[in-house]
């Protein structure tokens, strides 16, 4: 079965380091004036984005003399996806996955070229399906097969309703295919189990920790390992361990701007900085600071020592693409249905 190795993505940071170097953040406007943008986002990136606000801010004034406020609105991502497409203004997106931003581009939100007009596939940063246990793991859960034991709970999200969720399903799926050599029927029996012992379906990531920290439920949050991290590092040492399995899905944060909404609201030339100023090491220190996993080479370097090394499916190579892994496991009457049904 397919999958990529942790640092097997160099090329693709060199051109991303190489467009960083061609872009800034543009030339200063004629006067200052005060200006604003809403930034929709997915629901554990409430933090992340609150930290890089104000260096952006700071950034664009020094640019372009004018006063600047970056508000944030923070759900599912797929929920999101669906507000925006309802009314809400939003300038740009940081999503956690690439289907609810080609639903706004096929919509006529967001350029169909999304994709190529940042690096990376227009992913500043990744992360993947990782599990939070509880003090010294007492359940010795290590990798996916141990999630399918009968005395194991879970908590993760509902893949209806959250990207977060979907990767986490998708990485059991992948490891199952290769685990029975491509048996897709095997493969949906071990998801199963898997989705059997889930003690509580929550709409979004951040319920889902909730549901785990402060509820109590659960023997292990399956989540991404940037949130698995921050929660380590919000509680009291010892109270939970990370554990990253050998194998994990690539999960990247697709960004865009909402051109529709920029275009009207006069907004686009802020938005399209606010995306390339996450590409900058600055901003790629600040979130490589809350766990993910970054781009640029230098920053790499810098906070190597912080990442396990992990083999990575991809969706692309394991699923043929978000577009073709919708319709066939999350689309109505689709695997996940027949999984969850029998």
């Amino acid at each position: 079965m397919p999958r990529i190795a942790f640092f097997s993505q160099s090329v693709r940071r060199t051109v991303g380091a190489a467009f960083i170097a061609a872009v800034g953040l543009g030339a200063p406007a004629a006067h200052a004036e005060d200006r604003e943008i809403l930034n929709v986002s997915y629901d554990i990136a409430r933090e992340l984005y609150a930290a890089i606000n104000p260096a952006f801010i700071k950034a664009w004034d020094e640019k372009s003399g004018d006063t600047l406020e970056v508000k944030q609105s923070h759900a599912g991502s797929s929920k999101q996806a669906r507000a925006i497409l309802q009314g809400l203004k939003a300038d740009l997106v940081t999503f956690n996955q690439v289907l609810d931003v080609d639903i706004l581009a096929q919509r006529g939100f967001v350029a169909k070229d999304w994709q190529q007009a940042l690096p990376n596939n227009a992913s500043p940063y990744y992360s993947l399906p990782a599990f939070l246990v509880r003090g010294d793991n007492p359940k010795g859960i290590e990798d996916w097969d141990d999630l399918a034991r009968e005395d194991v709970s879970i908590v993760f999200p509902n893949p209806k309703t959250s990207g977060n969720a979907r990767y986490t399903y998708l990485a059991a799926y992948a490891y199952a295919l290769d685990k029975f050599d491509g048996d897709d029927a095997q493969a949906q029996a071990f998801v199963k189990k898997i989705l059997d012992n889930v003690v509580v379906f929550d709409t979004g990531g951040r319920g889902a920790t909730t549901s785990f920290v402060e509820r109590g439920l659960g023997d292990v949050l399956i989540t991404f390992e940037a949130e698995v991290e921050n929660i380590r590092a919000a509680e009291e040492d010892g109270a939970y361990a990370r554990v990253v399995p050998p194998t994990s899905l690539l999960a990247e944060f697709p960004v865009a701007v909402v051109e529709k909404v920029a275009e009207d609201r006069g907004t686009t030339d802020v938005a399209k900085a606010y995306l390339e100023f996450l590409y900058t090491p600055e901003a790629q220190r600040i979130i490589a600071s809350f766990n993910n996993r970054v781009q640029n080479p230098e920053v790499v370097q810098e906070t190597a020592d912080k990442f396990p090394q992990v083999d990575l499916y991809t969706v692309e190579d394991v699923f043929g693409g978000w577009a073709k892994a919708e319709e066939t496991h999350f689309a109505d009457g689709g695997t996940l249905d027949t999984i969850l049904r029998n």
